[in-house]
């Protein structure tokens, strides 16, 4: 095992005929895609459409009506994935420092908690409570995760909201540098990100 833990195989997903509902809906049906390592895939759709649905399905918590997602060259698919929805999961009354510190223990990352500060521009917040962070920093803080365990595959649900322009930017250099890597990132969003996508989905069209 290398020092970066067991999430070091480059990944590949693919869905075939991807079928899935919610509440009695049919949100989608014979959903078929792949991608290979280094790729970043925007999942675009209006409201409802069921981006949020089909990241929720590929990260195990959704099961589908029909079809097959099949990950490649990872050993653990279950825990190979980080996944980023619209709520942030902060505690009130904790500091910036205690979630980074935290967070780092849970999820078996080997990466300096300093350094994920300073990439997301929380260097300077380390001693604030989550309570009295911004919307924008706050989502800054929640994305921390990304960099604090290197996990190969990220499925990110709007991951800019709340972020200005420099929190954009930050966010564009991750998910360049997880691609770098040889790593997966797919995306729900309404606007670019930033990154060049190697494809783009759309759903409920």
């Amino acid at each position: 095992m290398s020092a970066s833990g067991p999430f070091q195989d480059k990944p590949k997903i693919r869905v075939d005929a991807l079928s899935v509902a919610r509440g009695g809906r049919v949100l989608f049906e014979g959903l078929s895609f792949s991608a290979e390592p280094g790729a970043y895939l925007e999942i675009r759709g209006g409201n409802g459409a069921g981006k949020t649905t089909l990241l929720r399905t590929l990260a195990g918590y959704l099961k589908p009506r029909a079809g097959q997602i099949v990950f490649e060259n990872l050993e653990e698919p279950s825990l190979a994935l980080h996944f980023v929805g619209h709520q942030n999961g902060l505690k009130p009354t904790v500091s910036v420092a205690s979630h980074l510190r935290y967070w780092a223990g849970l999820f078996g990352g080997a990466s300096d908690a300093s350094v994920a500060a300073e990439k997301l521009g929380l260097a300077a917040l380390l001693e604030r409570p989550a309570r009295t962070l911004s919307q924008g920093q706050a989502r800054r803080l929640s994305l921390s995760r990304l960099i604090l365990a290197p996990r190969p595959i990220w499925l990110l649900d709007e991951p800019a909201a709340a972020l200005d322009a420099n929190g954009k930017a930050m966010l564009a250099a991750i998910i360049d540098a997880r691609r770098a890597d040889g790593g997966l990132v797919l995306a729900a969003v309404h606007e670019p990100l930033g990154p060049t996508p190697s494809q783009t989905l759309t759903v409920g069209a």
